[in-house]
């Protein structure tokens, strides 16, 4: 079985889903999993995780993501985007400096509404599954933060955008919501992520580019190990004794760190034959002090 992450581009046209499906009959395993939806029509970075590293999908899925956006002002739609029913039309009457100031004032902290069509469960049930059934129901705001937006083209009524933000942001209703503001409604025409976390849409394959590195045998290059996702946290060696505790997940004590650790302070264990074991986060409680497994990734 593969282990560790390859950095996929996910084309226009196909579902996270769809992706994982096609990689399944590439790689021929089973025991994969995406890091976080991208709509079928939105394109870029898709992280994927292969064997052991699917106990990653959550953490990566909560990292900051980068976009390019290309947003349509003059129409809302009832999907946020240009492939949904347009509900209300208005003239974009608003000067390129409103616009731009309409923009940026969506930087910093910020309230959304999820829209109908989206993966998010409502009592168990996808708000896209109601949408499609004619319902709506009431969305809680969530809090998501716009931590910089770039306008990289202004045509209006089409206006290119770069935007950082915080994990669960909607670009399409970021767009829809900027129209709102100007008065004149606002959607989404297109998407590419082009980052999350280190993953850089440029260094990005898509499935016909694994396929043939897959059939060149050189697999081994394009798939990142597990341990590199946390190259930045110190490495912790262990002997054969404490190799034995902490493949059974227990905690390790304070001196296996050459220094003094600070409080929260991740470290990655490695057993006495140099194989990667997992994450382990230090604690301190009352008056014993040492290392708690946080994700195990060493199987017997």
């Amino acid at each position: 079985m593969v282990n560790g992450i390859i950095n996929v581009y996910k084309e226009r046209g196909y579902t996270s889903h769809d992706v994982v499906a096609k990689l399944r009959g590439i790689l021929k395993q089973k025991k994969i999993g995406h890091t976080g939806t991208l709509d079928p029509e939105a394109e870029g970075v898709l992280p994927v995780c292969l064997g052991k590293a699917t106990k990653l999908c959550d953490l990566l899925a909560g990292h900051d993501k980068v976009y390019e956006a290309v947003m349509l002002l003059g129409q809302s739609t009832d999907t946020q985007d240009t492939t949904g029913t347009v509900l209300e039309s208005a003239p974009v009457t608003a000067s390129e400096e409103e616009v731009r100031e309409a923009v940026l004032s969506f930087e910093g902290p910020y309230e959304q509404i999820p829209p109908m069509y989206s993966a998010l469960k409502v009592n168990g049930q996808k708000l896209c599954d109601l949408a499609r059934a004619g319902k709506e129901v009431e969305r809680k705001a969530r809090p998501v933060v716009i931590h910089e937006i770039t306008i990289l083209e202004m045509d209006l009524p089409r206006v290119k955008m770069r935007i950082h933000c915080s994990s669960g942001t909607y670009i399409r209703t970021l767009c829809h919501d900027i129209g709102e503001k100007l008065g004149c409604h606002g959607c989404m025409d297109k998407l590419l992520r082009t980052r999350v976390e280190r993953f850089c849409v440029e260094d990005s394959l898509t499935l016909s580019q694994i396929e043939t590195i897959r059939d060149e045998e050189r697999l081994e290059e394009i798939i990142i190990p597990i341990d590199r996702m946390f190259d930045e946290e110190p490495a912790v060696h262990l002997n054969e004794e404490l190799s034995k505790a902490a493949h059974n997940g227990n905690a390790l004590p304070l001196g296996v760190s050459e220094s003094k650790p600070a409080a929260g302070q991740k470290i990655r264990v490695y057993d006495a034959d140099g194989a990667f074991v997992g994450l382990y986060q230090y604690e301190k409680e009352r008056d014993r002090q040492h290392f708690r497994l946080l994700k195990m990734f060493y199987e017997k």
